[in-house]
């Protein structure tokens, strides 16, 4: 009743808020920022009676996704530069004037959309422009971002006038590139001021400011994807609601401490480098990623990005020339380092030239390898009898051109075996893999790629790889910490890390990268073109199966060290995780490789038809696993999308993410392309987020707890429709009847319940016992907690380890307190271990009732509660046990087969254990009802979650 009641009164409160006072508004703009503060806007019951945005570009309302500078607003404003006091009202968040997609949800909406090209003309207004505006009788202008000038008249129109957001603290930063200068000036703090527009630059009195820390390596859109945008829509939002309910301040801005920069173009951005690396440092990121900071190398302009302070000692690498730095700078495997006229250093990522081509700056002194490599005589003549081979296979093309491509000239998978063969029998005995051949599809890229590892310089590249080292468990554990990205190992985008704990004694294993919006927009750019122009997406199946079952035998070989790694990191004792953890995981990889090439379509002949059905797969999908089992969480849904033929970004949990990254290593060493795979640690708050929104994931798999699951279902509905699977919480119900074998019973429920230490999704939440053995059981129960060995989860000796983190230890104490307080009866257990680390006594509820909190919420701990059903009672335990919005799996013990069969099939659950529990196998598909969520992992069920169905019909 509690939770109906606090329904009713936030439906009330919210209704209250509905009816409050409400305006009519005119929005003066576009942006995907403008679109939001329409939208948001409109839920708080204001009305919107005209949109004013830019006409269509192309013939469409292109979205605006990233704030950048363009030459057009800059062209606009050298136009008006006579009319200083009017570019106050052309305000600026960030100039572009290609985005009109709010337009696009007023239309939606029947909000009337006026699309002006300009509101003047040679600093007068237009009069049937400023009439028609007028005409829809707006009480307040809200102007959230508007890249055109707007008359006096238009401004001072509205009973309440008009207010501006400008993305810094007024009265700094005035003028159109505030958030460059913010950046590009060293400043501590950033944030944005709403305002009331006057006849001045930025000028009129402040409604309304917010602020945040700039981090040190905060650029442009970190800045913008993180505080300006989602803290700016709001305050628009707010401010509206207290100019409506009369509260709006107008607080006169001082001029003490006020500033005016102008427009950032390409032409001043050169860097200075006679100066601190902290200032370079500044100039750079405030100029990432537009107009884009210069300098020249070599006689010519290159655009540096990705700029981040180095901390500690310089790496080796090769110097390089830079015009005008006090010393040479030096190409390391990290990127280029320069350094500042301090002695101090700072790191460039990625190099742009002045053709356009963009390279990491640790290939500079080699970007040009694989583009200039000029034949000896010798290998012009192989060159010719490749291009007789290819003759021979392309019959009908007549001539074999340097851009003729293999596979547009109509080979098959077949033909790249013929092509490496022949190429082996004709050309020195050459070794190609199949994978070559997709990997350099035209004549002229083969020739390269052949001749390259004829000269034997087409080695891979050696993985670079910054470990941490530990000896525990008797052996050295080497473990990566940074961000995977395309085959890479690499520092988050902004440099932050995050300590990851051994729950064992509390100690920090090590730090991790934290990874940011950034990162997961690099991770998915990579995946999309792993799939689309990789080999990945062109591979024959049973070729990629292949790849799968090399990295189950790597993960097999390097077991132990993963198992530890696991131990480590989510407090499962090692046994266990060598077994389970790391050992289904192995099994699951072996199971989906099999599958590959067996994922078959069929035909329905239907008339004069026949219809052909088949199943591609879905694209770029995003994986978010959970901290109790992270490997195998992680095999279970990847290898699944993998064999479907998928590429991936993964998101381990915050505080589990180091056995995902050495998976990642491994999957480098079993040839998996690059790209294919992507994992990206961080806090589910940023990283999971963006991977729900991002509109180039197509499918997301998350295992965790319902109410994220819910929160990711909306995102990924609101963002692009995204397919889900979820696999969420669970409150599973084991039933024992007094007939069953006592023995079995006892051992298997102690499993169902302290397997894992309780971390268990299918966990048995709650034991209904048959009232006659009751007593009798829970006797025998204490006596096996009492034998059981609560310690260091590596000692083999140990039954029991700590909880994975401290927040879910406290949560298990006061989960054990609550049941106290309702009156259930405490037998054993129920406090935290005297002694360091996480440890959970396990613990022993009887005496429960079904509206105790225990008796309805999961504990996802060792924490076993226990209510008595009446003899004989079959139909009213069923009800007990389904009366839960839970739905994940089940139990029931008893020697009587007719009535397993009765109570299984009505238990509500995707899973149900008969004289057993938590027997889970690869081959079976496994997943919940109701909250528990929808969609199957393992099996053949879990590849139709990475699947589509087509139907192509013909007519014959």
């Amino acid at each position: 009743m509690l939770w109906t009641a606090n329904q009713i009164i936030r439906k009330l409160s919210t209704s209250s808020n509905y009816y409050q006072n409400k305006l009519k508004l005119a929005l003066i703009g576009q942006s995907l920022f403008g679109q939001e503060v329409y939208t948001n806007i409109r839920k708080q019951g204001h009305k919107v009676v005209g949109v004013f945005t830019v006409p269509d570009k192309d013939g469409k309302a292109d979205p605006l996704d990233v704030p950048v500078t363009t030459s057009w607003f800059t062209e606009e404003c050298d136009k008006e530069q006579n009319g200083l006091q009017d570019a106050q009202r052309k305000t600026c968040l960030f100039p572009n004037p290609l985005g009109s997609c709010y337009a696009v949800a007023a239309q939606k909406d029947g909000t009337p959309v006026f699309k002006f090209p300009r509101w003047r003309v040679k600093g007068k207004p237009i009069p049937e422009v400023v009439e028609a505006y007028k005409a829809v009788g707006a009480e307040l202008n809200v102007m959230p971002f508007c890249s055109q000038f707007i008359p006096m008249e238009v401004i001072d129109h509205p009973a309440y006038g008009s207010i501006i957001y400008h993305p810094s603290i007024l009265p700094l930063h005035r003028g159109a590139s505030a958030i460059n200068w913010t950046l590009i000036q060293g400043d501590k703090k950033a944030g944005f001021s709403i305002f009331w527009a006057d006849d001045g630059l930025d000028t009129g009195p402040i409604l309304l400011q917010r602020e945040c820390p700039v981090e040190p390596n905060d650029t442009v859109d970190s800045l913008y994807n993180r505080f300006l945008f989602p803290e700016g829509i709001k305050a628009m939002v707010e401010s509206v609601q207290l100019i409506a309910d009369g509260k709006a301040p107008r607080i006169n801005q001082t001029e003490e401490g006020a500033s005016y920069e102008g427009i950032q173009k390409k032409s001043n951005a050169k860097v200075n480098l006679a100066q601190p690396a902290e200032a370079i440092h500044n100039w750079i990121r405030g100029h990432d990623k537009v107009p884009g900071a210069w300098s020249v190398i070599d006689g010519q302009t290159v655009t540096l990005y990705g700029s981040s302070i180095l901390g500690g000692s310089v790496p080796a690498g090769q110097p390089l020339d830079i015009e005008g730095a006090s010393q040479p700078g030096i190409v390391t495997k990290n990127g280029l380092v320069l350094f500042g006229s301090d002695g101090k250093a700072l790191l460039v990522r990625n190099l742009q030239f002045e053709d356009g081509k963009m390279i990491p700056a640790s290939k500079y002194f080699s970007s040009g390898d694989t583009t200039s490599m000029e034949l000896t005589d010798d290998e012009k003549k192989m060159a010719e009898e490749i291009r007789s081979i290819w003759n021979g296979i392309l019959g009908n093309i007549a001539v074999i051109e340097e851009t003729t491509d293999f596979f547009k000239s109509g080979a098959a998978s077949m033909d790249v075996v013929r092509l490496v063969e022949e190429v082996k029998q004709k050309c020195g005995g050459v070794q190609l893999q199949n994978e070559d051949v997709y990997m350099a599809t035209t004549f002229q890229d083969f020739i390269q790629m052949f001749v390259r590892r004829l000269r034997g310089e087409d080695q891979e590249e050696e993985m670079v790889i910054d470990y941490v080292a530990k000896y525990v468990n008797n052996m050295t554990v080497k473990m990566p910490w940074q961000c995977f990205i395309n085959g890479k190992f690499e520092d988050a985008e902004d440099g932050k890390t995050a300590d990851t704990i051994n729950p064992a004694d509390g100690s920090v294993i090590c730090k991790v990268a934290y990874s940011s919006v950034g990162d997961v927009d690099r991770a998915v750019a990579a995946a999309k073109e792993a799939f689309e122009v990789g080999p990945w997406g062109r591979m024959n199946p049973r070729d990629r199966g292949s790849l799968l079952y090399k990295l189950a035998d790597l993960m097999e070989e390097n077991q132990e060290e993963l198992a530890t790694i696991e131990s480590m990191d989510s407090g499962a004792v090692y046994t266990l995780a060598l077994k389970t953890h790391v050992g289904m995981s192995i099994q699951t990889f072996r199971y989906f490789a099999g599958w590959c090439d067996k994922i078959q379509g069929k035909t329905i002949p239907i008339n004069q038809y026949w219809m052909w059905l088949f199943n591609p797969c879905v694209c770029v999908c995003a994986i978010v696993i959970p901290w109790n089992y992270p490997l195998m969480m992680l095999a279970w849904k990847s290898a699944a999308c993998l064999a479907a033929g998928n590429t991936l970004v993964l998101k381990p949990a915050q505080v589990t993410p180091l056995s995902a990254l050495k998976f990642a290593e491994l999957t480098v060493k079993a040839g998996i392309p690059k790209g294919v795979i992507n994992i990206i640690p961080g806090s589910g708050g940023m990283v999971g987020q963006r991977m729900s929104d991002h509109p180039d994931i197509r499918k997301l798999g998350f295992t965790g707890s319902t109410p994220i699951g819910k929160q990711i279902m909306k995102s990924c509905a609101l963002s692009n429709l995204k397919k889900v699977s979820l696999e969420l919480g669970g409150k599973s119900p084991l039933i024992i009847f007094s007939d069953c074998d006592m023995d079995k019973a006892v051992r298997m429920g102690m499993s169902s319940v302290f397997f894992n230490k309780g971390e268990n999704c299918i966990a048995a939440g709650r034991l209904f016992v048959e009232e006659s053995i009751h007593d009798e059981y829970i006797r025998r129960v204490v006596e096996e907690i009492k034998k059981m060995n609560v310690g260091d989860p590596l000692d083999r000796a140990t039954d029991h380890g700590p909880q994975n983190h401290k927040a879910h230890m406290d949560k298990l104490v006061e989960y054990c307190e609550v049941g106290l307080k309702e009156g259930a009866t405490l037998v054993y257990g129920g406090k935290q271990v005297d002694r360091p680390g996480f440890f959970m006594e396990p613990t022993l509820f009887t005496d429960v009732e079904d509206h105790m909190f225990i008796a309805k919420e999961e504990s996802f701990g060792p924490i076993m509660v226990v209510s008595k059903f009446k003899d004989g009672d079959i139909d009213g335990v069923l009800q007990r046990a389904n009366d839960t919005e839970f739905g994940l799996a089940s139990g029931v013990f008893t020697r009587d087969i007719n009535k397993a069969m009765y109570v299984s099939e009505r238990l509500d659950a995707g899973t149900v254990f008969v004289n057993t529990y938590n027997k889970t196998d690869v081959a079976s598909p496994f997943g919940g009802f109701k909250q528990s969520g929808f969609g199957k992992d393992l099996g053949e069920d879990a590849l139709n979650e990475y699947l589509k169905t087509k139907a192509v019909t013909v007519e014959y």
